[in-house]
């Protein structure tokens, strides 16, 4: 019997993976002071743009699904970062706001993200760090999850 030995070098998903766990940690490292971790960040950044928006507007632009970003947002709204109220329209909808205090957080984690970007492009080169991320955002958006996959 052949044991499969799991991803090999050259997986696409464990290398995305590996490296977003790296710089996920990098980052997380930078924010902790400021109490918030890099997902929590991002939603907060995310609401200052758009807000108010629905749970699941805010699931797909963050690429998450919905039960991952409501765990996300249970400790922001227990700390008073965003509020989350039925919709208007639709009761069954949920409407998450930044609150004042989520924006003074999210500005004083700005100066510490600010950091955390130029420490990036700095070791890892700035025109390297833009092509990342046009291949990242290219990922993102390209529609290989719902092809036809031979099971």
């Amino acid at each position: 019997m052949r044991i499969d030995p799991g991803p090999s070098p050259v997986c696409n998903c464990l290398a995305v993976r590996q490296a977003a766990r790296h710089v996920t940690q990098f980052y997380d490292r930078l924010l902790a002071p400021s109490g918030l971790r890099t997902t929590q960040y991002s939603i907060l950044a995310t609401l200052r743009r758009q807000h108010p928006m629905t749970i699941n507007a805010l699931a797909v632009e963050m690429v998450m699904d919905r039960t991952t970003l409501s765990r996300n947002l249970l400790p922001l709204e227990r700390d008073g970062l965003v509020r989350i109220e039925q919709g208007a329209r639709d009761q069954r909808s949920k409407l998450i706001q930044i609150t004042k205090q989520g924006e003074r957080r999210l500005e004083d984690a700005s100066k510490r993200w600010a950091s955390a970007q130029a420490r990036f492009q700095s070791a890892f080169g700035s025109r390297r760090t833009m092509e990342l991320r046009s291949l990242l955002r290219a990922v993102t958006v390209t529609e290989f999850a719902g092809a036809n996959v031979a099971t």
